[in-house]
């Protein structure tokens, strides 16, 4: 019996596992650049039930399997494009990524799965920017703005990195901050005339664009960025110059969440939890008259 309320009760965890990731995806539906998360389960190993027959030469004898009960195993990310959204606001920008790999046809969601079952994940293009301690992290969010000191930050505050891995800086010749510029596809700065904008050391200016070649390898940390763990940092490089990735400026990528099948998700998520609420309610009244009736007798 006591069996059955672990079950029930491993049953509810992942439930409202599941349910907190739906709402957070429906929380960040407005969030530029916000992939889709997924929680998925799976079964604890099922374990063979057998009678012991007693006495000399005992034998056992096969009951049949049980399972122990459902957990939740990761929380996966989907990394479809999302749609674009005109802002004509210079200091916005999107990203466009359709990175491929030789000899692999990747779906609709970014995934490749082969005979033997074995996963692939298209890489994914992303902003370098600096977080609170300086330390390199990763967004989609492309929503910038120039602070006093002419560095390229977003909503944050956090530095966007140029491809010198610096902070990127838009500033005049006379040090003073600019308004006026374009962004090519590549990430490229052009000032006013159409001319590459130079940095004090005369190198030309862009965005560093980092790629990753299993985004579900990075963590998110909250505010719309992204890390990625001690020990793999060689899966993030730059991008190169063959990679299919565009930059949109006056455009940000919306999320990618699916609202109306988030909601049909929240309340299957709900319904389960609350079965599995019941089962322990059942159990729990079961439990209660043996010890107080049965018990008694």
């Amino acid at each position: 019996m006591l069996r059955g309320l672990y079950t029930a009760a491993a049953g509810m965890i992942s439930e409202q596992r599941r349910h907190d990731t739906i709402t957070n995806n429906i929380a960040n539906i407005n969030s530029p650049g916000f992939k889709q998360g997924n929680a998925l389960s799976r079964s604890f190993p099922e374990m063979l039930i057998s009678t012991i027959r007693g006495g000399q030469g005992a034998s056992t004898a096969p009951l049949g399997k049980m399972s122990l009960g459902v957990f939740s195993e990761e929380n996966i990310s989907i990394h479809a494009q999302g749609d674009l959204q005109e802002t004509q606001n210079p200091f916005d920008f999107a990203l466009v990524s359709n990175i491929q790999v030789p000899g692999i046809n990747f779906d609709t969601s970014g995934k490749f799965v082969n005979a033997d079952g074995e996963r692939t994940f298209q890489p994914q293009a992303l902003f370098t920017v600096l977080n609170a301690d300086g330390e390199q992290r990763y967004s989609l969010n492309g929503k910038f703005t120039v602070d006093t000191a002419g560095q390229l930050v977003n909503a944050n505050g956090n530095r966007v990195l140029g491809r010198d891995g610096q902070p990127l800086v838009l500033v005049d010749g006379a040090g003073q901050p600019i308004h006026s510029f374009k962004v090519t596809d590549k990430g490229e700065f052009l000032d006013g005339n159409g001319l590459p904008l130079l940095d004090p050391a005369g190198q030309p200016v862009g965005l560093m664009l980092s790629r990753a070649e299993d985004p579900n390898l990075l963590l998110r940390e909250g505010n719309g960025l992204l890390r990625i763990n001690p020990g793999d940092e060689a899966t993030v490089t730059q991008v190169a110059a063959g990679d299919q990735v565009e930059v949109r400026q006056g455009f940000i990528e919306r999320s990618n969440v699916d609202s109306a099948q988030s909601m049909v998700d929240m309340m299957s998520a709900l319904r389960a939890y609350e079965a599995n609420q019941k089962v322990i309610q059942s159990y729990d009244k079961s439990m209660e008259k043996a010890a107080n009736e049965v018990g008694r007798v």
